[in-house]
């Protein structure tokens, strides 16, 4: 049974650089339309695939204004309505094709005309989101995300696509960045898609997490088993994290200079006390780090005399890294194995890995931890990539990698992205299959340049200006959105775009609860009835 097109009105003006006006239909009621709703224009030869960015209320003539029609007067109201005062909406064509095309997403094309005057404007059909975000299938890659405003009709993302790229999730605190996050990962995951590896802050992504209710809900290890090994930081408090959990050390000979660089504001490092250990590494190669820890008050005035250093510098580096050796338990002298190779083994060959840090969440020992893994993981991924591209008979190409991190703009803000191993990989695409999914609630503190390699973006509600401004770095035609974005409800809604988006569209995305459990481990297809049916209890419960 064919659908039947809901008519919202014709087009009567517009510009390719400005958008289009419609003249909304009297038989369509302005209340039912929203900014960032998904509309379809039929021109003469093609079809176009729109947003609304704006509804305006409009008179031919202001004396008619005069006279208010008071609350009781409906029969002056009737005859007003339509023809001496009447609604406009804005409208953002997308995406155009042939009316006559039926073939699912690629056939799609970035609209390079406009309709002529008069073109209907409908609302969108299930048929149409089909058309340009696909469908669900065993056999494809595409994941239902979530649902179209006001609709019940399943929209799906590209996963392929999605790992292919830096990806964000952007939004203010409570808006439920872990949430949609979730979701993400277990598509990834549930579609084997790539591999991921969650540098867990909060300990919400293995074995279970907590919602906003204080209820436990299912973390990535529950959901699929096998797929995903979980890892602790520390071991001693297992109440924090996953009981079987492997336990991870790392040896001083691990850290890196670069590791100093990134904790510099939260150690109080000046640039001196960076060139001094840089002066020690010289000398004593990969033991630079305990030998700093270690010195006597005697070898460090023996190393002054002899280099040409400060004490004071020297007595200060000292003392901080000792402290950070103190604050951060999994920094060890010597490790009794390589934890982070058993991770990389994990990686390769195509599990999924989660690194809880129990009580030892705070930002020193997070960025400490996540930057020495990644380098090596980058390390890895380079010379296997470049083995394979060398003989492509006798390797293997890596399985893609998505590096998951939360308050991302630690790694990557404009002072510390340059020394961070995660700046490289933003930088690099998917040149040697790593990609990174970062969270966010402050992207103005975002270096511009990873900014703009950022493939999509999934960002919920954003009040502050700066923050706002920076979603759309690099991203053309970001003015039009920037009044969506600020209008999206503050739970659930989030606007997508980028490069696994054919267009951009606001999303209500899935609820993360038992119902989405259940469907992670399905593998039949879930019929419309069950997908209608979940929709209509998610958009109950908002």
């Amino acid at each position: 049974m064919k659908s039947i097109k809901k008519l919202i009105g014709q087009i009567i003006s517009g510009a390719f650089s400005k958008g289009l006006l419609l003249k909304l239909s009297n038989a369509f009621n302005i209340e039912e339309l929203r900014i960032g709703k998904f509309a379809i224009i039929e021109g003469e030869k093609t079809k176009y695939f729109s947003m609304v960015t704006d509804i305006l209320l409009e008179t031919n003539n202001p004396k008619f204004l005069n006279h208010i029609p008071s609350p009781d007067e409906n029969f002056i109201k009737d005859v007003l309505k339509g023809s001496s005062v009447y609604s406009l909406v804005q409208l953002t064509p997308y995406l155009m094709v042939d009316l006559k095309s039926t073939i699912i997403e690629d056939s799609a094309l970035k609209v390079k005309t406009i309709p002529p005057h008069f073109s209907s404007v409908y609302e969108a059909l299930e048929e149409d989101i089909e058309q340009i975000f696909g469908k669900e299938e065993k056999s494809n890659k595409n994941f239902h995300i979530g649902y179209p405003p006001e609709m019940e009709i399943p929209l799906c993302i590209n996963l392929d696509k999605f790992v292919q790229r830096s990806n964000a999730v952007f939004g203010k605190s409570g808006t439920g960045k872990s949430f949609l996050s979730r979701v993400l990962l277990s598509g990834i995951l549930k579609k084997d898609a790539a591999s991921v590896l969650v540098f867990d802050m909060h300990n919400e992504y293995g074995w279970q997490g907590t919602s906003e209710e204080s209820k436990s809900i299912k973390g990535l290890k529950q959901l699929f088993g096998d797929k995903v090994e979980v890892f602790t930081l520390d071991p001693e408090n297992k109440s924090f994290t996953f009981k079987d959990a492997s336990d991870l050390t790392i040896g001083f000979n691990q850290v890196e200079i670069e590791d100093l660089e990134l904790l510099r504001g939260e150690l109080g490092l000046s640039e001196a006390a960076i060139d001094h250990a840089r002066m020690i590494q010289r000398i004593h190669e990969r033991d630079w780090f305990s030998k700093i820890c270690n010195m006597t008050v005697g070898q460090i005035e023996e190393f002054c005399a002899q280099n040409g250093a400060n004490i004071g510098s020297i007595l200060a580096l000292q003392r901080k890294l000792n402290t950070l050796v103190d604050s951060v338990k999994y920094l060890k002298p010597v490790t009794s194995y390589d934890g982070i190779k058993k991770i990389l083994s994990f990686l390769t060959s195509g599990k999924s890995v989660v690194l809880q840090f129990g009580r030892l969440n705070n930002l020193k020992s997070y960025i400490l931890a996540s930057n020495i893994i990644t380098r090596r993981i980058h390390t890895e991924y380079v010379n296997l990539t470049e083995q394979y591209m060398l003989d492509t008979t006798k390797f293997q190409e890596p399985k893609r990698l998505v590096i998951t991190i939360e308050e991302a703009h630690k790694f990557l803000s404009p002072q510390v992205a340059k020394f961070s191993t995660f700046g490289t990989i933003a930088r690099e695409l998917r040149k040697y299959n790593v990609t990174l999914l970062i969270i966010d609630q402050r992207p103005s503190g975002i270096d511009s340049e990873v900014l703009s390699q950022i493939g999509t973006r999934a960002t919920l509600l954003l009040n502050d200006e700066n923050d706002i401004n920076a979603v759309f770095v690099g991203e053309s035609g970001g003015n039009n959105l920037k009044t969506i974005l600020s209008q999206l409800n503050p739970k659930q809604e989030v606007l997508m775009f980028g490069y696994a988006m054919p267009m951009p569209i606001v999303v209500r995305s899935r609820r993360y609860d038992s119902e989405f459990y259940k469907a992670m481990n399905k593998e039949e297809k879930l019929t419309k009835e069950e997908i209608i049916r979940r929709g209509e209890l998610a958009a109950a419960e908002l």
